[in-house]
C-alpha cells in the first residue's frame, strides 16, 4: 500500500513539473506565442472566477437562511475589498472571514 502513494506521488509530481517545464521549452528562443494562445490567456482568468462565483452562489437562492444571504454578503464584500484595494488575497482573507462570522450570526 505504501508502495502504490509513494508511486503514485511521484506520478503526479513529474506530471505537474512535466506539463510547467513544457511551457518554456516550447517558447524559447524568443519565439513568439500565437496570438490565439495569448487571447486564450487574457480571457481565461476571468472566465474562471466567473465560474467559481456561479458555482458557490448556486444554492443561494434555494437557500437564504441558511448559508445564502452570508455567501452573498461575502461575495459582495470580496468584490468591494478588491475594488478598493486591488488585492486579491487581502479580498479572499477579509471576506472569508466576513463569511465564517456571518454563517454562525444566521
Amino acid at each position: 500500500m505504501n508502495s502504490y502513494i509513494l508511486k503514485a506521488t511521484f506520478v503526479g509530481a513529474l506530471v505537474t513539473y512535466g506539463l510547467r517545464a513544457a511551457v518554456f521549452i516550447i517558447f524559447r528562443d524568443e519565439e513568439k506565442m500565437p496570438l490565439w494562445l495569448k487571447k486564450l490567456g487574457d480571457l481565461l482568468p476571468s472566465a474562471v472566477m466567473a465560474i467559481l462565483v456561479v458555482y458557490c452562489l448556486r444554492s443561494a437562492v434555494n437557500d437564504l437562511t441558511g448559508s445564502g444571504i452570508p455567501g452573498i454578503i461575502a461575495a459582495l464584500i470580496s468584490a468591494l475589498t478588491f475594488k478598493w484595494r486591488h488585492n486579491t488575497f487581502l479580498s479572499i482573507i477579509i471576506a472569508t472571514a466576513a463569511y465564517m462570522i456571518l454563517i454562525r450570526m444566521f
